[in-house]
């Protein structure tokens, strides 16, 4: 199994979530959060006074999901999410050793 970590731009997550669904994933976590990467923020102006934004705000989305649809999804993610523009985010993919379903007590990829 995989954990799959996608930090992508909040307009983007319906149209993932979509995709994501289409190809067999079952389960998503998404959280707002903010961040920067070679984007570093921008300048805004409210109320006429100009300030720095150093934290661009994003959403997180992970996902664990059988190993067999890991390539699939990584490619479906990148391909949905991109605009090609800075700041479309970045994909973290990680090795799962274990899943529990707590209800049920089901274990490895039945608990998925």
């Amino acid at each position: 199994m995989k954990l799959i970590i996608a930090v992508i731009k909040p307009f983007k997550l319906e149209e993932v979530r979509e995709a994501l669904t289409t190809i067999g994933v079952q389960g998503l976590m998404v959280s707002e959060v903010k961040g920067y990467g070679r984007q570093a923020g921008h300048t805004e102006i409210y109320r006429g006074a100009e300030y720095v934004v150093n934290f661009v705000p994003k959403v997180k989305l992970e996902m664990v999901v059988e190993d067999s649809i890991a390539d699939r999804a990584i490619d479906t993610l990148s391909s949905t999410a991109k605009t090609g523009k800075i700041g479309d985010g970045k994909i973290f993919v990680l090795d799962v050793e274990q899943a529990i379903r707590v209800r049920t007590g089901e274990t490895g990829a039945d608990a998925i």
